[in-house]
């Protein structure tokens, strides 16, 4: 059973969020809510975290800039973003449109590309990236995304969800292949990149009752959203984590164990879940390496340390059958 946790307590049972004035809060149902196989350290909604830690500030204050065509102010938000988070393609789609817009054609070429490279089915990276490529005169580049995105659009026809955005695509492209002097980037309006805190913490609460629920694959989609909202948050990338290992993409996981801990050392839910996949993994040495680290940071009444050291007890998870 997943149980979601708070930082500072450990309780069994079923996950209830309840809209309270607008806000989204967390209710005990049963005995209370927590996220089974570990102390968790992601009771709160991201947003009322958020500006305690540095990169999903920096992500916010980034897309809040971008939004308002502040592009080299936003650049320099998403610039120490990408630092923190060298792996998230939001960031460096977002930071290739920043780029784009104050007019550095060949900072938002290597920012989209390495979008690309992280998430290659991006439409609107790939869409992006042709309009950059045709204003800087690299028409044969350019050409191959336009070639990619008519493909994407043959393969895809009228009945598909993607078929509007490959279509717009297709045309955005095309006009900056016949018009490659316009002095920037096209800035595109996503509008999930651009949800509000209120949407990400619904998609972060809808992500937990779905893990509740064991639908994995529908949380992975619901984190996806939530991350866009803030960001590489270290409580969004610790339930990412654990979902890909609950679905046994155990490197998955560990990926992103690493990155919440790369961006907060001592995150306690990271901390511990990290330390539970070594457990599945069978290197007890690593997860009581784990287990010190959060000894150092919560000895006494974190339940946390107290789960991990209980799985370190047993050599694997102790409440499978």
């Amino acid at each position: 059973m997943l149980d979601h946790k708070s930082s500072s307590s450990r309780r069994r049972g079923a996950l209830v969020f309840t809209a309270v004035s607008g806000c989204i809060v967390l209710a005990a149902g049963g005995a209370a809510a927590s996220m089974s196989g570990g102390g968790g350290g992601m009771g709160s909604m991201p947003s009322a975290s958020a500006p305690a830690y540095d990169p999903a500030e920096e992500y916010r204050e980034g897309v809040e800039a971008l939004k308002a065509e502040k592009y080299r102010e936003a650049v320099e938000h998403l610039d120490r973003v990408s630092d923190a988070a060298p792996r998230n393609a939001d960031v460096w789609f977002l930071l290739g449109l920043a780029k784009g817009g104050k007019g550095d054609l060949r900072g938002a070429q290597r920012a989209f590309e390495r979008c690309i490279k992280l998430d290659p089915d991006r439409i609107l990276a790939h869409q992006e990236l042709g309009v950059v490529l045709a204003k800087l005169k690299q028409a044969d580049k350019a050409q191959a995304e336009l070639a990619w995105l008519k493909t994407r659009a043959a393969t895809c026809a009228d009945g598909c969800a993607d078929a509007d955005a490959l279509k717009a695509a297709v045309a955005k492209v095309d006009a900056a292949l016949a018009q490659p002097a316009a002095p920037s980037a096209s800035l595109s309006r996503p509008g999930p990149l651009f949800a509000d805190a209120a949407a990400g913490d619904r998609a972060y609460a809808r992500a937990i009752g779905l893990i509740n629920d064991k639908r994995y694959a529908e949380a992975l989609s619901s984190l996806e959203q939530s991350l866009h909202a803030f960001g590489p948050h270290p409580d969004i990338l610790t339930a990412i984590g654990y979902t890909h290992r609950k679905m046994g993409r155990l490197d998955e996981a560990e990926r992103y164990y690493r990155e919440a801990l790369a961006i907060a050392p001592d995150h306690r839910g990271a901390t511990e879940y990290y330390g539970e996949l070594k457990v599945v993994q069978g290197d007890l040495v690593a997860a009581k390496a784990l287990l010190a680290r959060l000894e150092d940071t919560c000895a006494f009444g974190c339940a946390e340390t107290e789960e991990l050291r209980r799985w370190i007890a047993a050599g694997r998870d102790p409440s499978a059958s």
